[in-house]
Order: C-alpha cells, then structure tokens, then sequence
C-alpha cells in the first residue's frame, strides 16, 4: 500500500502539472488578479463573431459603446447593440470571463459633464446605469470619459469642476447595492484628469478607493510636425528629440502614479492598430537615417490623409459639422489584407521594416505610396507586456482584438505579461534595429517554443521521479 501511495502521489502530481502546463500553454486561465482585458467593438463583430473568440484569454471584456445623451434617465444603444450585448454577456459568463459595458467613447462622451454636474443629475444618472446593469445582466462598467474639464474632441461638454463631480458620481454609483459588486473602470488618456485650474490633478488617490482599474490608452500619440513622424503608441519617449512626443507608457505610468493612483490598479491600454504618414521625396527630418531609408524621424505631409486599410474612416462630416476622415489608420491584420507584410510577416518587397529601440515600436515604409506606418507587433506587444510584469501594472486592455491576426499580438502580450519580455525594455540609446529576423513574429513563435520546452522539461523530471518511486 506504501509503494501504490508513493506510485499515486507523483501520478496525481504529473496529472496535475500537465493540465496546468497545458493551460499555460493555451494562454487560459481563471487568476482574476492580471487583468487580460480587451474592449469589443460591435461594429466589427462581423470581423470577430462571439463564437470566435478566444475568451480563455482574457478575464474580462468589455463591449464598446453605450453613449451619453442630453436625457439623464437614457443611455444610447444602436437597436443592433440591443440584440448582440445580452450574446455578449451569455457568452462571457459561459467562458468565466466577466463582461462589461463601456459608456462614453470619444464619440459619446458629449454629455457626461452636464450630466453629473448636480446631485439630482448624478443621482438620476447612477440609476440609469445600475438599470442597465440589471437588464443587461452586467458584471462591470468602464467609464470611458477621457477628457473630464477639457473641451477633448466632439464638441464635448465641459465645466472646471467635472472631476470633482465625477468622483462624487463614481462614489454615489459604488455606494448602491449594484455597484457595490460591480467590477467599475475608467479609461483615462496619458496625464491625470484635469482640476479646476485646467492642469493635471496632483492628486487622484480618492478615485483609487471607487475604482478597480483604470486603463491607460497608450495609443493616438500625435506627432509634431516640426520634429518628424513618430510613434502612436511609444512604450517609452524619455530618449526621444526633445519635443518629438511627450507621451508614452512609461511617462503616464509615472504621472498617474505620482497624482497618488497604485501601480496595481493601472492597466496598460494597447492598440492594434497604428497610423501612417505621407512623406514627400525631398523630405529630411531629425534623427540619423534608419532601414525604412529615412531620417528616424521624417517631415511629412500636413494635412488631408491617404486612406489607411479597409476600416479606415470615409469622409463625413461629424456632430460639430467639421469635416473628418480618412484618418490613416492600419489594423494590425490591414497590413496583411493591404500587401504591406507577408503571411510570415517578414515585409514585402518594396517595403521598409525599422524597429525603434527608444519607443519599442516598428515601423514600415512603402517606397512605392510614400505612407510610412506606425504600428504594433508581437515584438512591441511583448515589450509592453515585459514592461507591465516588472513594473507590477495590473494587467493590459486591448483595442480592439478583431484588429489582431490569429491572436499573435494577444499571444505575446499575455505571455509577457505572466513571464516577462524576451527583450529589454529599459534600453534607451535610441537605437534601430533592421533585421527582418525582428517582424515581430519571431517573438511569437519564440513564446510557443518556450512554452513547449517548458512543459517537455517538467514531464520530464516527473516522469524520471515517478519511474524512482516504481522501482
């Protein structure tokens, strides 16, 4: 009986450490303290039906967009939301996964001032979000109102006292019997909410006590024209030409953290997405010349953009009737669709790769276009990822997983995140790095690799332990 006992236990072991290892290797699990979350657009479900998401992956998802109207008592939802959100949570909760609601957008956060301005408002309007809640059978909410005190985009309503007042309002939604078990986040841009002086708040801990979350949207960076082109979505700017971009994840990381909020509730907003520019022949710009053939930091066209891939915006004119669009935006997997990168993701001919060491990002240049695109890849995901591990952030969101390609971004950053980067993200020399070996997808089967050799190495030394215990 001895010798069965001593043959079961490393059984059990083995067992046990395989299902682990094989869930690892999935990138599936249930650990809710890493926040694995991405924002689901309704408009590209035909892109990413709910069958084909990978919702092992992620802990939470959050369903883009619930919008602010001038009725206190209303939320906006497009008659398609109505039918695909309650999908949207069955889904979730059948994956474990918890599913919520994000209110306001760029495009819809027009009201959200004059709607939390007076107790009466924020009462009425606390209510009208728990009413959601219960209808929809939602675990959580994501406040997405970016620019609380700043006009923002959109012809925003704004006030000096909106982050006050939105603090009461969170705190009022917390205090309800709903909100008191609701996962509540707030998607904020890269500095701290603005005060009643029209600067960044020096002190945002208050909201650390309501909040569970906040994700940064380290995307959208714009460029100034004076410098050259550079990064969207820059991991770090602190070796960048001075007033080339002052914004980063480093950089907002260290804002928000010092204005009092944890490091354990700020998460990482990533894109899949990038922006490109249009750089005229005779153009020079700053920085030493790199693969794609340009300076690092190349003037470009000011101006009307050339359209991005099929997603991008057409012309319209929008609620402020200012004119919009294209906005020259490319998806991850447009890069593909549009002849930039190969199935491999090794570039195509005519195409420039450069992988900038400052920012952590890559870049691409079509010689015959003249676009120059900014972008993520496995390779900038998995820095992003290392950097979120050892600086002990709380996890990544990603806008939008219908813009990855076979979950290779999402694969990275997730590994990354649990494992640390394959590379060093504290390098700063400003560097570049040319070789095609660096597309981005080497970092992606790498991971697989990894993984594969870690599980054959722990069966192995249980399979040697239970062949000691047999004899």
């Amino acid at each position: 009986m001895a010798k069965l006992s001593r043959f079961l236990l490393p059984f059990v072991f083995l067992t046990t450490t395989t299902a682990s290892l094989q869930s690892v290797a999935s990138r599936a699990t249930t650990d809710t303290t890493t926040v694995k979350a991405a924002w689901y657009t309704a408009w590209h479900t035909s892109f990413l039906p709910l069958d084909k998401v990978s919702w092992s992956k992620y802990t939470h998802l959050i369903y883009a967009f619930a919008v602010t109207t001038p009725d206190v008592t209303t939320l906006g939802l497009q008659d398609t939301d109505t039918k695909l959100l309650p999908q949207f949570v069955v889904a979730a909760k059948e994956h474990n996964v918890i599913p919520m609601l994000s209110v306001g957008g760029a495009g819809g956060s027009k009201y959200f001032s004059p709607l939390i301005k007076t107790s009466q408002n924020r009462t009425a309007f606390v209510k009208t979000l728990t009413d959601v809640v219960q209808k929809y059978n939602l675990s959580g909410l994501d406040i997405d109102w970016e620019f609380p005190g700043e006009r923002g985009t959109n012809c925003i309503i704004f006030d000096a006292n909106d982050t006050s007042n939105y603090l009461e309002f969170l705190r009022e939604l917390r205090a309800t019997p709903i909100g008191q078990n609701l996962v509540i986040s707030a998607a904020v841009w890269h500095f701290p909410w603005t005060d009643s002086t029209g600067n960044p708040s020096k002190s945002v801990a208050p909201f650390a006590d309501v909040l569970d979350f906040v994700e940064i949207m380290n995307y959208d960076v714009k460029s100034n024209p004076a410098i050259g082109a550079s990064p969207s979505s820059p991991l770090d700017d602190s070796c960048a030409p001075q007033g080339a971009y002052n914004r980063s994840a480093k950089a907002a990381v260290k804002a928000w953290s010092n204005a009092g909020m944890p490091l354990n509730k700020l998460v990482l907003g990533v894109p899949s997405y990038g922006h490109s520019f249009t750089v005229p022949i005779s153009a020079s710009g700053t920085g030493p010349v790199t693969s794609t053939g340009l300076d690092q930091y190349p003037f470009y066209s000011i101006g009307t953009k050339a359209r991005g891939d099929s997603w991008d915006t057409t012309p319209y004119t929008d609620d402020c009737g200012l004119p919009q669009g294209p906005d020259g935006i490319f998806q991850y997997r447009g890069l593909f669709e549009q002849g930039y990168l190969k199935d491999d993701g090794t570039p195509h001919d005519g195409v420039n790769y450069y992988f900038d060491e400052c920012s952590q990002t890559p870049w691409l240049f079509n010689t015959s276009s003249r676009l120059l695109v900014t972008y993520d890849d496995p390779r900038s995901y998995d820095s992003k990822g290392g950097y979120i591990h050892s600086a002990g952030l709380r996890g990544f969101a990603m806008w939008e997983p219908a813009g990855d390609l076979n979950d290779v971004l999402l694969d990275s950053i997730i590994h990354a995140t649990q494992y640390g980067g394959n590379g060093s993200t504290s390098d700063t020399s400003g560097g570049a790095t040319s070789a095609a070996s660096h597309n981005g997808y080497e970092s992606s089967f790498d991971i697989k690799q990894q993984l594969q050799r870690k599980l054959l190495t722990t069966l192995c030394v249980v399979v040697c332990s239970l062949l000691w215990y047999v004899t």
